[in-house]
């Protein structure tokens, strides 16, 4: 074999082998791509099923109770389900920055005997919350009614006092200042709900409140066979007892507490657990609602609607109730007009028939004329009527043609 015939062999061997190498690259990308296509469709539709999941997940108040960490409200302690008590002390702040160094120094002593005095662990809890001006508002709305209430009384005795010869000088002066007074009273409490009004525009008015809590566990309780009502006693011995401590010892940094009833406390967890919600939904405003659980903030849907439903079917009936009423009324009304149009017809019949009962007594010739005079009568009467009816129809024409005619003779005005 020849040199050239050994080189364009080799040559056609590099072209075959290059051109199995691309094939294999093009395969091997096919496959990679088609692998990854696999894989991501398989992990939208686990996706998917985990979304599914979800949104059939359903919650009861069970499972709201279970989450949250407390069990009840009772005897103004919140009674968690590991056995433990706490009783919680709300603290009134003080301004520690504009004090003189004598005060701080004493705020400070203080508040070391305070932390010595410890013998259990306590827990300090800020809970900031927004300003709801509405109940302000109200109370001076009202306080403002009272107002004009008096004053508009005092206005009218004064009034009274002016047009009376008997009333004295005296009299008319102290009814003008007490008048006077209530009006300057009217329009400062006036000038006092717009600024608050005003105020209550801003929604980032927030203010702080400071609570210590205090725990108890079972295990501290002396060991003995007591029931729970027992128990729960007990703790709410040693409970009143830390917590009034602590008030004592705060005291010295002058700081007051108290401590918080059931009530104060389940305002607390609600404030806790609904923060967008406890500015508009009020603890007395959720009890008129009907809402009875912290962790909720409507009523159960199907309530609602079934007190729509009844007010909706009571709403109804009576309408129906009222219409069958007029619906009666004015078949009586058109009864009676009916009636009325046919007295005489009706008269004139009674009257043959009360004729042709008693024909015996008074005769048969004498009833025999007596009722063909009231066909008589009312024969003529018919045609009297119809020749009325004619004359009357006839005149309203003409009176007609002459209001037409008029308009139409009359000139026009030139624009």
């Amino acid at each position: 074999m020849s040199n050239d015939n050994l080189v364009q062999l080799l040559i056609l061997m590099v072209v075959v082998i290059f051109f199995i190498i691309i094939s294999l690259v093009f395969v091997l990308v096919f496959m990679n791509s088609r692998e990854k296509r696999k894989i991501k469709a398989k992990q939208e539709k686990e996706e998917g099923k985990t979304q599914i999941k979800k949104s059939q997940v359903i919650y009861t108040p069970e499972s709201i109770f279970d989450f949250m960490e407390f069990e009840k409200i009772e005897d103004n302690m919140i009674i968690q389900k590991n056995g433990k008590f706490l009783m919680v002390v709300e603290c009134q702040g003080i301004n520690y920055d504009l004090m003189s160094e004598v005060e701080k120094a004493s705020v400070e002593q203080g508040f070391i005997a305070f932390l010595n005095t410890l013998r259990h662990p306590i827990q300090l809890y800020i809970q900031t919350r927004t300003i709801n001006l509405e109940r302000s508002i109200e109370g001076y709305k009202n306080k403002l009614k009272e107002i004009e209430t008096k004053y508009n009384s005092l206005e009218i005795e004064y009034e009274n006092l002016l047009k009376s010869e008997k009333a004295s000088e005296e009299q008319i002066d102290k009814t003008k200042y007490e008048l006077v007074k209530q009006k300057n009273l009217k329009e400062y409490t006036a000038d006092i709900i717009k600024d608050i009004e005003r105020q209550s525009l801003n929604k980032s008015i927030l203010s702080k409140k400071y609570y210590v809590i205090i725990p108890c566990y079972e295990s501290e309780i002396e060991a003995g066979d007591f029931d729970k009502t027992e128990m729960r006693n007990m703790a709410f011995s040693e409970l009143y007892t830390r917590a009034r401590a602590v008030i004592n010892s705060l005291f010295a940094c002058q700081v007051v507490g108290r401590i918080l009833n059931s009530e104060e406390l389940i305002e607390l967890l609600y404030v806790a657990y609904n923060r967008d919600e406890s500015d508009i939904f009020w603890m007395d405003k959720m009890r008129q609602a009907g809402f009875e659980e912290l962790y909720s903030t409507a009523p159960d849907i199907i309530n609602k609607k079934i007190k729509l439903l009844d007010k909706q079917i009571e709403e109804e009936a009576i309408a129906l109730a009222n219409k069958k009423i007029g619906e009666v009324r004015s078949e009586k009304e058109a009864e009676l007009i009916e009636k009325e149009n046919k007295k005489d017809e009706k008269v004139v019949e009674r009257a043959k028939e009360i004729l042709t009962k008693h024909k015996k007594y008074i005769g048969e010739n004498v009833a025999k004329k007596a009722i063909d005079k009231l066909e008589k009568n009312t024969k003529e009467k018919k045609v009297k009527d119809t020749e009325q009816e004619k004359d009357r129809s006839k005149e309203e024409k003409q009176n007609g043609n002459i209001q037409e005619k008029g308009k139409r003779g009359r000139p026009r005005r030139k624009a």
